[in-house]
């Protein structure tokens, strides 16, 4: 008899621990108060430790049109003139796979074809369950849904994101400790690659950006943080920007209200950046807010994964990568397993997730070459005594991209025998 699994959310976390999970030959249903339909979102960097787990799962990155990005430019966003630039062609060699980026509705596409796909010699298909929102969960492994109906699963995973229901049934109101706020907004928007094509002052631009991540930086700020990213997904046909900028408001914006904080906030850089704000369309803006480590991600039957279990900041772009190895490895500690065995795994979970986790999620707080200014905190999420905790822009991209969860989990459960 396979382990029953109750998914609730099918967002990047959710969907990769299904497809792990599945393949573990567990019993998947996933319940996702969203029907899918218009689907919306941005870009976001596949960085190597997350880009190894989907490998392992089977994910296909030309079917998510990835795109391999060669080349860090740090540019003066006042100037435009190139400040330096980090070769990430060696990524592979280095870590094991190139640093990728995709645009999140490919990644969910790939991810949801890998859960529900049939054919002979794979395991039974995820079950989804769309428009069904969970109202409650209980460590017992049973969920109630809005419209009252229960139901019941030997293991129940939250993957419902930043304002996860699950959680609730987790962590008590005192354990969710009130997030703060950083100081800093985000916005983001999309731009077809034609487009700037077709505009005499951007042509050559788009050209030059085609396997680059390009960050503007604010050199008149010595104390806010202030930058834009721009990089390519969907096989160089999107263009994909994120910027980062002091903010106290409280409120997501979008449309022209959003379009014209950011132009606002950003008047002072080269006019070339400013024609490409203004070639924006759907801009949204919101606030970034600081979340502590939770104090455990598990529960009786109940364990949480991705944001729903370590929400982080952007900087160093490891939000989904988390989610993503909580999925990989989540389903590797199911294969073969007993139900009288769950509990022991689900620590075994949590063992083997929460420091790396709650030292990346401390970490997304401050920007590259600021990590000492979280360097007292993270002391306390270091692995023993002789465990190495992050201090420089250097030591924070080898000991996020050179992970390999996998191995990672063969090692611990090795100790174990």
């Amino acid at each position: 008899m396979p382990i029953r699994v109750i998914i609730v959310g099918a967002g990047i976390g959710g969907l990769t621990a299904a497809v792990s999970l599945r393949q573990a030959g567990c019993e998947v249903t996933i319940f996702e108060k969203s029907s899918f339909v218009g689907e919306i979102g941005a870009a976001l960097g596949l960085t190597p430790n997350g880009g190894r787990v989907l490998e392992h799962l089977g994910f296909s990155f030309q079917k998510a049109r990835t795109c391999t990005l060669k080349t860090w430019a740090t540019i003066d966003g006042l100037t435009y003139n190139t400040l330096n630039q980090l070769d990430l062609s060696n990524a592979q060699r280095a870590f094991g796979a190139p640093v990728r980026a995709v645009h999140r509705v490919d990644l969910h596409t790939e991810l949801l074809r890998l859960a529900t796909m049939s054919g002979e010699g794979l395991s039974q298909p995820v079950t989804l369950k769309l428009g069904s929102q969970v109202a409650e969960a209980h460590p017992d492994g049973t969920i109630v849904l809005q419209d009252g109906s229960k139901h019941t699963a030997d293991l129940v995973v939250g993957a419902d994101g930043l304002r996860s229901v699950i959680r609730d049934a987790v962590l008590s109101e005192d354990d969710q400790a009130k997030p703060v706020h950083s100081g800093q907004a985000a916005f983001r928007f999309l731009v077809d690659t034609s487009t700037l094509r077709s505009d005499p002052a951007l042509a050559s631009l788009a050209d030059g950006n085609t396997d680059q991540l390009s960050l503007f930086a604010d050199t008149s700020e010595t104390v806010r943080e202030r930058h834009v990213i721009w990089y390519a997904c969907r096989d160089g046909e999107v263009q994909n920007f994120v910027g980062i900028h002091p903010s106290q408001e409280v409120g997501n914006q979008e449309g022209d209200e959003a379009k014209a904080a950011m132009m606002a906030e950003f008047s002072h850089y080269d006019k070339k950046i400013l024609r490409l704000f203004e070639l924006a369309e759907n801009v949204k803006r919101w606030p970034l807010y600081i979340h502590d480590p939770y104090p455990t991600w598990v529960k009786g039957r109940i364990v949480l994964v991705g944001d729903a279990a370590h929400p982080m900041l952007p900087f160093g772009g490891q939000g989904a990568m988390m989610a993503i190895e909580d999925g990989g490895i989540l389903g590797s500690l199911f294969t073969n397993v007993l139900p009288d065995q769950i509990d022991a795994r689900l620590s075994k979970f949590q063992q083997l997730r929460k420091n790396r986790v709650s030292r990346i999620q401390l970490l997304s707080s401050v920007r590259a070459g600021r990590e000492n200014e979280v360097d007292a905190r993270i002391s306390q999420y270091a692995d023993g005594p002789t465990g190495s905790i992050p201090k420089t822009h250097r030591e924070r991209t080898i000991h996020d991209y050179s992970y390999d969860a996998y191995a990672d989990l063969e090692k611990s459960l090795a100790s174990d025998i």
